[in-house]
């Protein structure tokens, strides 16, 4: 790659635990030599992916290529921490041959898509492609669409009210955005999930786009790296509810972090979780706990009732050893007392 060669950047974009860092952590281990920078995005306070991948590190993408952007939504900070962040990765030496940048769960693609036009980076790269993870078992229940039979029924009562729940604006956007769709958790859904998922998400295409379907995050990266899309060129062809605003507010959703100590029985903060995510008030939640008598660290991620644990990497002789999760919720849902009360039991 010459110097004055655009560098190609992949937008990995999806809702809340649709599988984004499993993807990128399996591109960055089969990139087969081509040198990966990583940009990643948490909602919360707690960064918990960007940990994650630098586990992955390799010397195709060593740890100081992945800077991890926390507390925040790049699509709402693209001067303060975007452009500074791709500014200093093509300042690396030797200089990446791609980017993948990953969003937050909760990001609209389409503002962070125009950041590329702005002077200090626009003749350096190119969005080589935008790719939506859509968690097949999570579209095929519906959990992203309103109840379309109420919907129509409002609507013929009031044309003026505007019935898309905050979900579903976002998750839309997302697709809307897309050269490629991947339909992740797949083993989860099974045939007919996969059936209804795949639906559901043409349903909401305004463009013909390709739905892969993949588990587990593996994919080959020749299907995904190498998309040639320009999308930044492209931008009048990706619709978003938020065309003509302004900025792009995150005020429907929020994340605290809950504190839980040490913890006895992994099996029970599972259950905790699950009872919690049952009642419809959290969206997401994920992060480390530290279990009494073990040396590992468990790792934690549960979207909705979903939880799925494992131990991830020996505690270090540097980091105090506690157990703490971000939660994001509604905002309207997110009660940090009760949700406190719920996790530590």
């Amino acid at each position: 790659m010459s110097d004055l060669s655009k560098v190609p950047v992949t937008i990995v974009t999806g809702f809340l635990g649709a599988g984004k860092t499993t993807l990128i952590s399996h591109l960055i281990r089969t990139a087969k030599g081509r040198r990966l920078a990583v940009v990643v995005n948490e909602f919360g306070t707690l960064g918990v992916d960007g940990d994650i991948l630098r586990g992955c590190a390799i010397p195709d993408c060593p740890a100081e290529n992945i800077v991890e952007l926390a507390n925040g939504c790049i699509c709402c900070t693209v001067a303060d921490d975007f452009i500074p962040t791709v500014e200093m990765l093509l300042r690396l030496d030797p200089r990446p041959d791609h980017i993948l940048i990953e969003t937050s769960g909760l990001a609209l693609p389409k503002p962070l898509l125009k950041a590329f036009d702005w002077p200090a980076i626009r003749s350096r790269i190119t969005v080589d492609g935008v790719i939506t993870l859509a968690d097949a078992e999570a579209v095929a229940a519906g959990r992203f669409a309103p109840d379309l039979a109420a919907v129509d029924a409002q609507r013929n009562a009031d044309p003026s009210i505007d019935h898309d729940t905050p979900l579903a604006e976002v998750f839309e956007d997302q697709l809307a955005c897309a050269d490629l769709v991947l339909l992740t958790k797949c083993d989860l859904a099974g045939p007919e999930g996969i059936a209804a998922a795949r639906a559901a998400i043409a349903a909401e295409m305004s463009r013909p786009i390709p739905v892969i379907e993949l588990v587990d995050g593996v994919v080959d990266p020749r299907i995904v790296l190498g998309l040639g899309a320009a999308a930044e060129d492209d931008i009048a062809a990706r619709p978003s509810h938020h065309d003509g605003e302004d900025d792009h507010e995150h005020d429907d959703f929020d994340s605290i972090v809950v504190n839980c100590g040490e913890i006895a029985d992994p099996a029970g903060l599972e259950a905790r979780i699950e009872a919690l995510a049952s009642r419809g008030d959290v969206l997401r939640i994920k992060g480390f706990a530290a279990v009494s008598g073990k040396p590992m660290r468990l790792l934690v991620q549960a979207v909705g009732a979903r939880v799925r644990t494992n131990y991830d990497r020996l505690w270090r002789t540097d980091e105090p050893r506690g157990s703490r999760l971000v939660v994001i919720a509604e905002r309207d849902r997110l009660d940090p007392a009760v949700i406190e009360a719920a996790l530590i039991g």
